[in-house]
């Protein structure tokens, strides 16, 4: 995978299932990797030089991920093996450094001394929930206090810490959902990712789906919450770097419920951008109107919605808008942000705006 230069990308290595101690009621690997062969030392050095070879790589803004299983539990030479592979990219400053993604309850303070020794820059743990009852009925065989521990020594080896969560698992609700990003947020990582939870065939939620005892919440439903679970990271100077599941991540074909869509996170950006707007129209011009909402260009389809269903949604309470977006409406270094300018169209007596407006 490459990126344009100063943007933070991922050499994205999948290691499907291996290391895994326990079998998760939402787990399929194969299905979520798309693939069920385990990478080699080799692997990694063609991967790597692939990307290295695109002319829009930035090493210096790169890591060679381990992702798919978990990395610390997998057998110890075969760990070493991979990371020396990748480690030569590193010595050499080709690429800035090595992500992995793990569980709680497989990191200790040996673990983190290789890892550091390799050129381990970032590791991510798989909390998926903050509730201990949760975790059990999902099988994940790890504690709430696991990943505070974990969490806390991987911080204090100096590296950047990354917590990932779910939604909508079996046993879980919205105010459960909440309760973990507050516990994830005051543990203070570096970065976060939101899975609303997807049913795949040949596991656990599938059975229990099909028996009827978990109904799974559907995309529509999911966006809502996440949207809020998003804002709330970035009040909290968090930064979201994955926010559902990509087609990319091979789940259309195996999917039989649950809260997908192939642009799952614009429809949350769209729901915040369409309470951003709302909000200043009814503080501004609560008895409706016409108007131009002006926001970055980058954010535009975000504002609009998928399908124009902001626009549409903003028009049946009284406000017909058209949104454009612009160059020089400062989006380039908000923190995940969404800001918006608002115009009314053929009302000159119309009090000026107030300028600039971000949620």
């Amino acid at each position: 995978m490459a990126q344009k230069a100063g943007r933070h990308s991922n050499i994205s290595i999948f290691i499907p299932h291996n290391g895994c101690p326990h079998r998760c009621a939402f787990c399929n690997q194969r299905t979520i990797s798309g693939t069920a062969a385990q990478p080699t030392a080799k692997d990694v050095r063609k991967a790597v030089n692939i990307a290295l070879s695109s002319p829009d790589f930035d090493g210096a803004n790169a890591e060679i991920a381990f992702f798919g299983g978990s990395f610390t539990a997998i057998d110890r030479r075969y760990m070493i093996q991979l990371l020396e592979a990748a480690n030569q990219f590193i010595v050499s400053g080709k690429v800035a450094g090595i992500r992995i993604s793990t569980r709680p309850d497989a990191i200790d303070g040996e673990i983190l001394t290789i890892l550091k020794q390799y050129g381990v820059t970032s590791i991510e743990l798989g909390a998926q929930s903050m509730r201990d009852e949760v975790l059990e009925m999902n099988r994940r065989g790890h504690t709430a206090q696991d990943v505070i521990d974990a969490s806390r020594l991987i911080k204090e080896y100096g590296f950047s810490l990354g917590l990932q969560m779910m939604t909508g698992l079996y046993g879980d609700d919205n105010v459960g959902a909440r309760y973990t990003a507050r516990q994830i947020a005051a543990l203070r990582p570096d970065t976060v990712r939101i899975y609303p939870t997807v049913v795949l065939e040949g596991t656990e939620l599938a059975e229990k789906m099909r028996s009827g005892e978990y109904y799974p919440q559907g995309y529509e439903d999911a966006a809502k919450l996440c949207a809020q679970l998003l804002r709330f990271f970035e009040q909290k100077r968090i930064k979201v770097i994955k926010l559902g599941l990509h087609a990319s991540d091979g789940v259309e074909g195996s999917m039989v419920g649950g809260a997908y869509h192939p642009a799952f996170r614009e429809l949350c950006e769209g729901i915040l951008y369409y309470n951003l707007i709302k909000e200043t129209l009814r503080e501004q011009y609560p008895d409706g109107g016409d108007f131009t909402v002006y926001v970055p260009k980058s954010d535009l389809s975000k504002a609009t919605g998928q399908k124009k269903r902001n626009i549409a949604r903003l028009a049946q309470e009284g406000w017909k808008v058209i949104i454009k977006g612009e160059d020089d409406i400062d989006g380039t270094e908000r923190h995940n942000t969404r800001t918006c300018k608002i115009e009314p169209i053929h009302q000159p007596d119309s009090p000026a705006p107030s300028g600039d407006h971000r949620h």
